[in-house]
């Protein structure tokens, strides 16, 4: 799929829970335990091909450490099925799933985390949700724009991500 065609979003993790490190080592992992309504919803926008920034939360700098890469589309997310989970949804069935996931690999890591406080400064994240107090989601969608102000802030283009 052309670049251009392809949706950007952005996807949060703690990296003591699961960070870029442990994509790369994983080569591909689904992109599960997302239990908000709205970021459910964006899981299930995401086709194979979309790109991903890789956002270190909770982490000390916060930021962005990479670029991941969609490369399976939304399916149920087998932790909602699992007794034994803290992602365990008692009112979801195999018949009728509540909860998706995707399986994303990484595409691109960056020497360094493009920090939320280097976000902030840039004109194209101004209006993002991100920067909004109170917004905790763990997927968003993000602009061609906002994408491509992360990458030339890495020293990077477009072109890395063909």
């Amino acid at each position: 799929m052309p670049l251009s065609q392809r949706r950007r979003w952005l996807l949060k993790s703690e990296p003591a829970v699961f960070g870029f490190a442990d994509l790369v080592r994983a080569g591909r992992e689904p992109w599960n335990g997302v239990r908000n309504y709205q970021a459910r919803n964006f899981l299930r926008q995401m086709r194979p091909g979309d790109l991903c920034l890789f956002y270190h939360s909770g982490a000390k700098p916060t930021g962005v450490a990479g670029v991941a890469r969609v490369v399976r589309e939304a399916y149920p997310d087998n932790l909602q099925f699992d007794p034994g989970s803290p992602y365990f949804d008692p009112k979801s069935s195999p018949d009728n799933p509540r909860w998706s996931m995707v399986d994303v690999e990484p595409a691109l890591a960056f020497a360094g985390v493009v920090t939320l406080d280097t976000l902030r400064t840039l004109p194209e994240w101004r209006d993002s949700p991100l920067l909004r107090r109170g917004t905790r989601l763990s997927v968003l969608p993000v602009t061609p724009e906002q994408f491509g102000a992360v990458l030339r802030e890495v020293g990077l283009g477009s072109e890395n991500l063909a």
